[in-house]
C-alpha cells in the first residue's frame, strides 16, 4: 500500500464516522511555549483546555511534525526521524476511550489488514479500563504490557493538556529483536499508534513524568497519532522509512551522488540514512517559513543543514548536496503537499547559500583547527582541550565529531569531557533565561485562562466602529487578576465588547481612551490579544479608580487608527511588488505596520540594489495611484487557498478566514484594519533595506503624511545644499561633483607636500645625529605634527640611521597633549631591544603610558610641561639601551 493510499484510507475511515477533516498547521506553532509543531494536536489545544469551543465534536488529520529529540537516533534505529506525518484523530468532548480503541482496531485490521496476532499493547500502568477494554475487543492478556509514565503518560513536554496513553505495537519478527514485547525491545514491537486519552493539565517540569498533574481538563478528550512513516515502512515490508515511496527517491539521489549503492550496514548506511531523513525535514521547514538562523527554530534547520552535509561529505561527495535531495523530495512529495511545489524556488536558494557558507566555515574551522593541533604537538600534549573544540563548535559551527576525527587522525585525543561541561553550561544558561520568560508568559495565560472561562471571547466591532459602550470584565495585575486599582496604575483590562484592534498580522494594537460612567479616566496604551479571541487592553488609570463590572465607553485614537490602516494597505501592495520584482519566494516573513511607517521582512539572498528599490517603490505608488479597491470578504480557508490568497508564514488562521483583497493584484488572508481605497494609502518613501540573517531581508518605509514630510525634509536639504553650491537643485550633484574632485586633488598635493617635508626633515634630524657609546642618537622637540606625523617622523629617521645600532626620540605637543615617539634601527632590534622600553619613564612622567611593539612606539600624557624633562629621560634609556 503507496502512502497515498495511506493517507486516504485514514482520513475516509474517520471521516465516515462524523470527523471533520482539518488541514495540517504550519511547522511553525501559533502556541509561544513551542519551537516547533510536534504533535497532531498543538492546532487543537485551546479546544483540549476549554479555552476555545470548537465548531466540531471530532477531528482528523494528517499534521507535518518536526521532532530533534531523537536527533542522534536517525539512521542508527529503524523508528527515528526528525520530521514525519502524524494521522490523528480527535474527540473534543464526544468519545473517549472505548470508541477511540475499537476505532483503532477496526481501521488496523480491516482498513491496512494487519494481522491481530502480531499487534501488541501497552496501557499505563494505572489504567485497568484500557486494559479490560482491549481484551473485550479480542487482544489476549498475554499481549498488553503495562507501563510507566515515562511511556506511557503523554504530553507535550510543557505545560498544558495531558493524560494516560494505550499504544499500539507492530511485532516486526525475530530478524528485528529480542522476543518479550514492546517492553523488552521497541525496534522488534514497534509503535505504531499512540492513544491518548487526555483528562488532565500538567505544570512546569524538566522530564517527562517529573511534573505536577494541576487538575483535570473540563471535559475528556481523545488525541490520537498514527506515524505514517512507521506504517508504510510495515506495509510496504521495508525496514525502515528510507525503504519507503516517503523516502526512497531521495535516499536513490544520494546514491547516485555518492557514486555507489546504499549499503546493508555499518557507518556508511547512517550517513546515507541522515541525508534522505534530513533533505525531507530541511524542505518542509523552509517551506512553512523557517530560515537558517543562530537560535531558536532557525538553528534547528541549520543544525539539520550541517549534519546532512557532513554526512554527505563523509560519503565522500565533495560536490553540493542539499540541492539535489531537497528537489527529490519536493518531486516525490509536492503532489501531496502543494506548498512544497509552491516554495520550490525559495528552498534551492536557501539551501545553495547555506551550503556555499558551511563549506566556507569548514575550510575555516580546519584551518584553525589545524593550527591548534600543531600547538599541541609542540608543547608534546597528547591531548586537544575542551575549550578549543567548543570555541570551534560555538564560534565557527565546526561540528564536534569533525574535531575529535581530525585529533584522532593527528594522534591526539579531545577533552570531550571538557566541551560537554561547557555545553551544557551554556544551554542551561540559555534555559534558565527562556524558563524565566516562559514563567512570566504562563502567569498572565492563567489570568487570561480565568478570565477567559469565565466571561468567553471579547466582542470585537473595531472593523465598523471606533466606538462602544461596553463593561469592564476584569482587571489584571502583574498575572494576577484583581478587584480594582487606583489613579496612576498601569494595569491590563478586559471588556465585554471593544473596538480596539488587537496586536496581530505585524500590525500594532490600537490605543485611546475608556471612560466609565462614573467619571474615571484611562489611556489605553497598547491592545494585544490574550488568547484566541480574547482582547486585553493594557491601560494607566489617568483620574479616578477602575471597579470590575463598571460600564464604560470605549474610544480608539482615530487619526492613529487611519494613519496605521494606511500603513497596512501599503504593506500588502509592497509585498505584492516585491513578489513581482524579485521573484516568487521573497514572501513575506514578518512585518510592523504602525501610525505612519512599516517594516517589512522578506526572504531574498542578496541585498537588493538601489535601482531595484526605487523600481519597487515606483510601482507600488504606481499601483496605489491608480486607486485600487481594497475589499474585505470572508470564506472557508480552503476556498480561500483556491482562490490564490495568500497565507503568511506563521500565522494562524481557523477554517473561516478573512480575505483583503487590493485591486487584482494582491489578494491575502488578513485580520487587520485597512483603507476603502488604495490611493487614501500613499505615498510611500521606502528608506532602505539591510540584512536581518541568512537569507532574510528587511524594508522601512514611510507612509502617508510622514512619506510627505519625509519629501519635504529632503527637498528643503537641496536647497539649501543648492544654495551653498550657488547652483539650481537639479544641477546640485554635478556642482558637488566637481567640488569633490577638486578638494580631493587638493588634498593629494598636501599629503605629497607633507610627506617630502617630512622626509627633508627626516634627513636633518639623521645629520644631527649624536655619536654615543654604542651607535647613534636623535633626541629633539619639534612642533606642527600630528600623532602619526610624529611616529613616521621618527620611523623615517631610525631608516636613514640603519647602518648600525641608533635610536630616535622624538617629542611634541599635540591637542593639549604631551606626545613621544620612539624608534630603533633593525639591528638594534634584533638584540632584543624594543623601542617601548625607553619610553616607559618618560611615559610616566607626562602622566601617560605606552602603545606599540617591535622597532616602533608611542606615548603621551596630559603633563606638557614635562615634556622637555621627559625627552631627557627618554635619552638617558636610549643611551643605556645602545650602551648594552
Amino acid at each position: 500500500m503507496r502512502s497515498t493510499q495511506i493517507r486516504s484510507t485514514f482520513l475516509d475511515f474517520f471521516t465516515s464516522r462524523g470527523h471533520r477533516q482539518v488541514p495540517s498547521s504550519p511547522l511553525i506553532p501559533s502556541d509561544p511555549t513551542l519551537l516547533l509543531a510536534n504533535a497532531g494536536m498543538n492546532q487543537f489545544k485551546p479546544y483540549f483546555l476549554g479555552e476555545v469551543t470548537p465548531d466540531f465534536p471530532r477531528a482528523t488529520t494528517i499534521q507535518k511534525c518536526a521532532r530533534t529529540s531523537d536527533i542522534d537516533n536517525v539512521g542508527r534505529t529503524n523508528r527515528h526521524a526528525t520530521f514525519f506525518e502524524m494521522m490523528g484523530n480527535f474527540s473534543f468532548g464526544d468519545y473517549f476511550k472505548a470508541d477511540a480503541i475499537a476505532f483503532a482496531w477496526e481501521l488496523l485490521t480491516q482498513g491496512f489488514n494487519l494481522e491481530k496476532d502480531r499487534l501488541w499493547i501497552t496501557v499505563y500502568q494505572d489504567d485497568d479500563e484500557a486494559e479490560q477494554l482491549w481484551r473485550k475487543i479480542g487482544v489476549p492478556a498475554e499481549r498488553i504490557q503495562r507501563l510507566g509514565m515515562e511511556d506511557n503518560f503523554w504530553s507535550m513536554g510543557v505545560p498544558g493538556p495531558c493524560g494516560p496513553c494505550s499504544e499500539v505495537n507492530y511485532d516486526r519478527g525475530p530478524a528485528f529483536g529480542r522476543e518479550g514485547g514492546p517492553a523488552v525491545d521497541g525496534e522488534r514491537y514497534v509503535e505504531i499508534w499512540n492513544l491518548v486519552f487526555m483528562q488532565y493539565q500538567r505544570g512546569e517540569g524538566d522530564k517527562k513524568g517529573d511534573f505536577p498533574i494541576l487538575g483535570d481538563l473540563a471535559q475528556q478528550s481523545i488525541d490520537t497519532g498514527l506515524g505514517l512513516d512507521r506504517l508504510a515502512a510495515i506495509l510496504q515490508d521495508v525496514e525502515n522509512v528510507c525503504g519507503t515511496d516517503l523516502l526512497h527517491p531521495t535516499l536513490t539521489t544520494v546514491q547516485e551522488l555518492a557514486g555507489r549503492d546504499y549499503p546493508g550496514s555499518g557507518e556508511e548506511k547512517v550517513s546515507f540514512q541522515v541525508v534522505a531523513e534530513h533533505a525531507r525535514s530541511i524542505a518542509y521547514l523552509i517551506t512553512d517559513g523557517v530560515l537558517p538562523a543562530k537560535d531558536g527554530r532557525g538553528y534547528v534547520l541549520r543544525r539539520l543543514m550541517r549534519r546532512a552535509i557532513r554526512h554527505a561529505r563523509l560519503l565522500g561527495i565533495d560536490q553540493p548536496v542539499l540541492a539535489p535531495t531537497t528537489a527529490s523530495v519536493i518531486g516525490n512529495l509536492g503532489g501531496v503537499w502543494p506548498e512544497l511545489t509552491a516554495q520550490a524556488a525559495l528552498i534551492e536558494q536557501v539551501v545553495a547559500a547555506e551550503e556555499e557558507s558551511f563549506t566556507r566555515t569548514l575550510a575555516q574551522g580546519t584551518r584553525l583547527l589545524n593550527a591548534a593541533i600543531t600547538r599541541s604537538r609542540e608543547s608534546r600534549s597528547t591531548v586537544l582541550t575542551g575549550e578549543t573544540a567548543f570555541e570551534l563548535h560555538d564560534t565557527f559551527g565546526f561540528p564536534v565529531e569533525l574535531t575529535v576525527e581530525a585529533a584522532r587522525d593527528a594522534g591526539l585525543t579531545v577533552d570531550e569531557d571538557r566541551f560537554a561541561d561547557l555545553l551544557t553550561e551554556q544551554q542551561r544558561r540559555a534555559k534558565a533565561g527562556g524558563k524565566a520568560k516562559t514563567a512570566e508568559a504562563l502567569r498572565r495565560q492563567d489570568a487570561y485562562r480565568e478570565l477567559s472561562a469565565r466571561h468567553g471571547r471579547t466582542d470585537f466591532v473595531g472593523y465598523d466602529r471606533l466606538d462602544a459602550e461596553t463593561t469592564v470584565l476584569g482587571l489584571i495585575s502583574d498575572g494576577t487578576v484583581v478587584p480594582g486599582a487606583e489613579q496612576g496604575s498601569t494595569i491590563e483590562l478586559v471588556l465585554d465588547r471593544s473596538p480596539f484592534y488587537a496586536e496581530g498580522g505585524g500590525q500594532v494594537g490600537d490605543t485611546g481612551t475608556i471612560r466609565t460612567t462614573d467619571g474615571t479616566h484611562m489611556e489605553v496604551l497598547d491592545t494585544r490579544p490574550g488568547l484566541e479571541g480574547f482582547h486585553v487592553h493594557t491601560v494607566r488609570v489617568a483620574e479616578g479608580e477602575i471597579r470590575t463590572g463598571q460600564q464604560a465607553e470605549a474610544l480608539v485614537n482615530g487619526a492613529r487608527r487611519e494613519a496605521v490602516a494606511r500603513s497596512h494597505s501599503a504593506t500588502h501592495v509592497l509585498h505584492a511588488m516585491l513578489r513581482r520584482t524579485l521573484g516568487d519566494h521573497a514572501r513575506q516573513h514578518g512585518s510592523l505596520v504602525d501610525a505612519g511607517r512599516l517594516r517589512f521582512d522578506f526572504a531574498h539572498f542578496s541585498a537588493v540594489d538601489r535601482a531595484q528599490l526605487a523600481a519597487i517603490e515606483t510601482l507600488v505608488n504606481d499601483s496605489l495611484l491608480a486607486d485600487p479597491e481594497v475589499r474585505v470578504w470572508h470564506a472557508s480557508r480552503a476556498e480561500a487557498e483556491a482562490a490564490g490568497a495568500t497565507a503568511l508564514f506563521g500565522e494562524k488562521y481557523g477554517d473561516h478566514v478573512r480575505i483583503v483583497d487590493i485591486g487584482d493584484f494582491s489578494r491575502e488572508l488578513c485580520g487587520g484594519t485597512h483603507i476603502g481605497h488604495g490611493s487614501n494609502a500613499g505615498p510611500v518613501r521606502i528608506l532602505g533595506e539591510a540584512s536581518i540573517g541568512s537569507n532574510l531581508r528587511r524594508i522601512e518605509a514611510l507612509t502617508g503624511r510622514d512619506a510627505l514630510d519625509h519629501y519635504d525634509t529632503e527637498r528643503r536639504l537641496l536647497e539649501e545644499l543648492s544654495a551653498l553650491l550657488g547652483t539650481r537643485p537639479q544641477d546640485a550633484p554635478d556642482a558637488l561633483r566637481k567640488r569633490l574632485d577638486t578638494l580631493a586633488a587638493t588634498e593629494r598635493e598636501l599629503t605629497h607636500l607633507r610627506e617630502t617635508e617630512l622626509r627633508d626633515r627626516a634627513q636633518h634630524l639623521a645629520a644631527g645625529a649624536r655619536t654615543v657609546t654604542g651607535g647613534r642618537l636623535v633626541t629633539e622637540k619639534v612642533t606642527g605634527l600630528s600623532p602619526d606625523e610624529l611616529r613616521a617622523l621618527a620611523h623615517n629617521t631610525a631608516d636613514l640611521l640603519d647602518t648600525g645600532h641608533a635610536v630616535v626620540v622624538l617629542g611634541t605637543e599635540h591637542d593639549g597633549k604631551a606626545l613621544l615617539a620612539a624608534a630603533i634601527t633593525r639591528s638594534l632590534h634584533e638584540t632584543g631591544t624594543e623601542a617601548s622600553q625607553i619610553l616607559i619613564p618618560a611615559a610616566r612622567t607626562v602622566g601617560g603610558g605606552t602603545g606599540g611593539k617591535g622597532p616602533l612606539a608611542s606615548a603621551g600624557g596630559r603633563r606638557t610641561e614635562a615634556l622637555d624633562e621627559a625627552l631627557t629621560i627618554a635619552a638617558q634609556e636610549a643611551g643605556r639601551a645602545l650602551g648594552q
